[in-house]
């Protein structure tokens, strides 16, 4: 008899420690549910960052040939008032914008040929094959408010084009 009442007791104590393992495990699991948590938050943020800087590249590339194509419909060597100096656009163009396009163009090599004026970026060219070159910059921010990232994404392309 003496050995079914140790069993029992034995039994009395395994219930107890099985009580603590199972909440030991539980806290664990709790812990890494929570990591996990954390790192997919992360990942998400980081995937949205690298989404939109690349679509701010894309706008970028686009805006200079946007820039090229405007260019070519004016013709810069008849007067000052047909120079093309800036181009400023948003996307997407209808609804709630995102980016803020600004296109700076500057002219090298018209001082001897045509009549730019203050968008002439350099005069003195003496190779005919640089004359009418452009030197475009494009700057590409976005706009925080319908955004939502919490920080401005800025992109800087600078270009030299033969129109």
């Amino acid at each position: 008899m003496q050995r079914s009442s140790s069993i029992l007791k034995q039994q009395g104590m395994r219930k107890g420690i099985a009580m603590i393992i199972a909440i030991v495990f539980l806290v664990i699991v709790a812990t890494l549910m929570a990591l996990m948590l954390n790192l997919t938050t992360q990942t998400s943020h980081r995937t949205e960052h690298m989404y939109f800087n690349e679509q701010a590249q894309l706008l970028a590339k686009s805006a200079t040939e946007f820039a090229m194509l405007a260019i070519s419909g004016h013709d810069r060597l008849v007067g000052v008032n047909d120079c093309l100096e800036t181009i400023t656009s948003q996307y997407p163009a209808g609804g709630a914008p995102i980016f803020t396009i600004d296109t700076t163009i500057r002219y090298i090599g018209l001082g001897n040929n045509g009549t730019c004026g203050t968008s002439s970026f350099v005069n003195t060219i003496a190779t005919a094959q640089s004359q009418g070159t452009v030197l475009i910059d494009v700057y590409v921010s976005s706009i925080d408010a319908n955004l939502n990232l919490g920080e401005t994404i800025t992109y800087h392309r600078r270009t030299l084009q033969k129109p």
